[in-house]
């Protein structure tokens, strides 16, 4: 082959070596080799800030809405209905009238016994002139001490008498106000099983019942393995109950509607079928919310726990009886550290081991290691991994 051929070889390999140079050295994996990092990515997370404050410990069960008190009003006499003061389902006051039946035979009483005790004072003071006269003329010895004891008796025999005919009228009027039957207390009134002319006995029918309202009870019973918290903070345990709303669902009542109240008994003794104790507790009730036999969710609080460093329940991670965290710290690499479980409420937990202000991992735990560097999805830049997500988290 000539020089010229040769030539022209070299300079075409020489060609081609270049272009394959240039090729490789403009391509997107040759720029992305130049500027990858030598470390592991940072791993996108949610975190949360370790808090300070106040937890209180409560218990939520169901209870049952009772009346503090409630009277089935019976009449005490057998008589006929002369009026019904009230109406079905009105609220009464303690003394108000509710029934009044027919009182003509009982007032005819009372005026007889007046008669008879006037009688028997007409009586009385003409036998103390006479007891007077006798002293007089026994002291000028002009009857005997026989004939003086005899007036004297007649007096204080007369005297007793009249003590009797006060006894009956005071008995008469008794009998009278049978006839007039007031509420015994404050409260609402039930269905009346009697109308004006209907006749009622003692041993029949409640005529009406009358429920207090205001304040009401609840009834509801904990665990046996309550008692001793619950004893312990009998005097300061407070109540706190849950109202259907209008979709059925349990709210809370705020504001001026709040239902709170105190614990007012707690039973003697353990139901040991159930291994449960009967508590009750007293509420306000200013604006007939609660109604006896309504069923409410109850929230007590049995004592408070001061100054609790307070973690979210989605930060922990369980392991068997063993419960950890990851922690980030200054440099952005989450560590795996160790806590106690002292108490969890919702979606909140009390825990030992951290302080206030410490950084844990909600959302992303799983993919991390001890030592990970990772980035708050929160502070991810628009369009990054994660980013979408971590805002919607945030």
């Amino acid at each position: 082959m000539s020089k010229k051929s040769l030539s022209l070889v070299s300079v075409a390999v020489l060609l081609v070596v270049g272009a394959l140079v240039a090729w490789r050295t403009g391509s997107p994996d040759a720029a992305n080799a130049t500027t990858r990092p030598s470390g592991p990515a940072a791993q996108v997370v949610s975190m949360a800030l370790v808090q300070r404050r106040d937890v209180p410990v409560t218990v939520e069960t169901t209870g049952t809405v009772v009346s503090l008190n409630s009277v089935d009003v019976r009449p005490q006499v057998s008589s006929t209905v002369r009026s019904v003061d009230i109406k079905e389902g009105q609220f009464v006051q303690r003394g108000d009238p509710l029934f009044s039946f027919d009182d003509r035979t009982d007032r005819a009483n009372l005026e007889k016994a007046r008669a008879q005790l006037l009688r028997d004072r007409a009586t009385l003071a003409d036998l103390e002139r006479q007891w007077q006269r006798a002293q007089d003329l026994r002291a000028q010895n002009f009857i005997a001490q026989s004939a003086a004891d005899t007036v004297l008796s007649q007096l204080e025999a007369q005297r007793a008498l009249m003590r009797s005919n006060e006894a009956a009228i005071n008995a008469s009027q008794v009998a009278l106000s049978y006839n007039v039957i007031r509420s015994p207390l404050s409260g609402r009134a039930g269905a009346i099983t009697v109308h004006p002319g209907s006749l009622v006995q003692p041993s029949g029918d409640p005529l009406v019942s009358v429920s207090q309202i205001d304040p009401i009870g609840v009834s509801f019973t904990l665990p046996e393995g309550q008692l001793a918290t619950l004893l312990r903070g009998e005097n300061t345990a407070t109540l706190q109950v849950q109202l259907p709303s209008a979709d059925g669902s349990a709210t809370a009542a705020a504001g001026d509607d709040r239902l709170q109240g105190q614990v007012s008994f707690i039973d003697n003794s353990v139901d040991a079928a159930t291994g449960t104790i009967r508590v009750k507790g007293t509420l306000p009730n200013p604006k007939h919310r609660l109604w006896p036999g309504q069923f409410v969710t109850v929230r007590m609080v049995m004592r408070t726990l001061k100054d609790a460093t307070v973690v979210p329940q989605a930060a922990l991670i369980l392991r068997g009886t063993e419960r950890s965290v990851y922690v980030v710290d200054a440099s952005g690499t989450a560590q795996l550290k160790t806590v106690q479980l002292r108490y969890s409420a919702g979606e909140s937990a009390v825990v030992d081991g951290l302080q206030p202000g410490e950084r844990v991992v909600l959302e992303g735990k799983q993919n991390l290691r001890p030592g990970t560097p990772v980035r708050d999805a929160a502070a991810a830049p628009p369009g990054a991994p994660g980013a979408a997500s971590g805002a919607s988290r945030a």
